[in-house]
């Protein structure tokens, strides 16, 4: 099966990355396949996709006419249709787990000041990377592109590529090492050179552990934690305290 995208843009050079790593190969594998569409062609008025709002007010709107129009001429059944937009769903791990199981994607990108309120009666979803603004939705929709490409099966080559990133099993990923062992008085871990498949697999766990409840502990929030997952967190945060009255 092959994903399907379509990019709504105004810029379609900016996406030359898309075609290169991961999501380029996905493409020359024939797993994906990507359009572009610049709406300006479609554009009724001059060639001109923005105009000021009624009612007055600072800046330019896109005008739902080259969108709408647009979107006619894409082949589509029942797609998801993404407007990157500050106002929409946040962007994670779990939604591009969610996408990459779709058989076609629509990407609306907009620049100017925002959006004419029509064009989101053809969108199912709007999305958001987090609390900033962009110029355009170009850099979001390439985020969201190759987050959820590397998802689809055989993109990577093994599933169990992705099964270890952070945010995919609920916490950060834990630390990882390669040649040589030891690089400037710096060295690998010695568990990690022991062999030993069942300590290499708790000292990842405890570390994966440790780096969630120091640096994103909102995500133990909403983590189911497993039996042996409990005793090692609190073994990390009775550590940390032991390591706090030291310091004081």
């Amino acid at each position: 099966m092959t994903m399907k995208i379509d990019i709504l843009t105004l810029f379609p050079e900016m996406f030359a990355p898309l075609e290169h790593s991961i999501v380029g190969k996905a493409q020359e594998k024939g797993l994906l396949e990507i359009n572009y569409h610049n709406f300006r062609q479609n554009a009724e008025k001059s060639r001109h996709v923005d105009d000021e709002p009624y009612g007055g007010g600072q800046g330019m709107l896109l005008r739902v006419q080259p969108i709408f129009d647009t979107m006619a001429k894409i082949q589509a059944d029942k797609p998801r249709v993404l407007l990157l937009d500050p106002a929409g769903r946040k962007f994670d791990q779990a939604y591009a787990e969610e996408l990459a199981q779709e058989d076609q994607l629509i990407f609306i990108c907009g620049h100017y000041e925002g959006y004419d309120e029509r064009i989101k009666t053809l969108v199912t979803d709007e999305v958001s990377l987090g609390d900033f603004v962009l110029t355009g939705g170009e850099l979001a929709a390439m985020t969201v592109v190759d987050a959820t490409v590397r998802l689809i099966p055989e993109v990577l080559g093994k599933e169990s590529s992705h099964q270890d990133d952070s945010f995919s099993s609920g916490l950060l990923e834990y630390p990882q090492y390669t040649r040589p062992y030891d690089f400037r008085g710096m060295t690998v871990p010695d568990v990690l050179m022991s062999g030993h498949h069942e300590n290499i697999r708790r000292w990842r766990l405890e570390q994966s552990l440790r780096k969630t409840w120091q640096r994103r502990p909102d995500l133990l929030d909403h983590y189911q934690l497993s039996p042996e997952e409990a005793e090692l967190l609190e073994k990390i945060k009775t550590q940390d305290r032991e390591n706090e009255e030291r310091n004081d």
